[in-house]
């Protein structure tokens, strides 16, 4: 991973992934600064890496069961295997009725004793809390076989205020 270009403001980060080993990688990296009761909020176009990801976070943070895309059961949860947080993997993808839908999966029970990522969620999730950690993967749309990523991670809110995300680009 290169460098981070200058941040837009103190909590954002930006990085350049080259291939979806280093995005698993990032994942790792970012598994390491999350705790119960975070919410990771996944944007990007289809394909752009964010169960790959998800899959890091689930290696980093030693969790049960291959992270795959829950795409067609909305949320998966994986127990830790260890004394961490479950992660509760989400898919929003085909939730069309907003924060209602969201409701049902009742993720603001999980949410204090689990960290929950949630890809497709813009729109959906930000009524869950203020805290949360907003990754934004950018990529080269049309047909192209190119691997290189932006990835742009904000903290929102005072659990964010005083994390160094800086620790992710080492």
């Amino acid at each position: 991973m290169e460098a981070p270009a200058a941040p837009h403001d103190a909590g954002d980060l930006e990085l350049t992934v080259t291939s979806p080993d280093q995005m698993r990688e990032l994942g790792r990296r970012l598994a390491k600064l999350l705790r119960a009761g975070d919410l990771l909020m996944l944007s990007g176009e289809l394909g752009a890496g964010k169960t790959t990801l998800t899959r890091g976070l689930g290696e980093g943070m030693g969790v049960r069961g291959a992270v795959t895309s829950p795409t067609f059961v909305i949320a998966r949860v994986h127990p830790s295997l260890g004394d961490g947080p479950p992660l509760v993997h989400v898919d929003a993808y085909r939730l069309s009725g907003g924060l209602d839908e969201m409701e049902d999966l009742d993720l603001d029970v999980s949410l204090p004793e689990s960290v929950i990522v949630v890809e497709w969620g813009e729109g959906k999730v930000e009524d869950l809390t203020e805290e949360r950690l907003q990754v934004v993967i950018h990529r080269a749309v049309g047909d192209t076989t190119d691997e290189v990523r932006h990835v742009t991670v904000s903290g929102l809110g005072e659990r964010w205020a005083a994390v160094d995300l800086s620790v992710l680009s080492a």
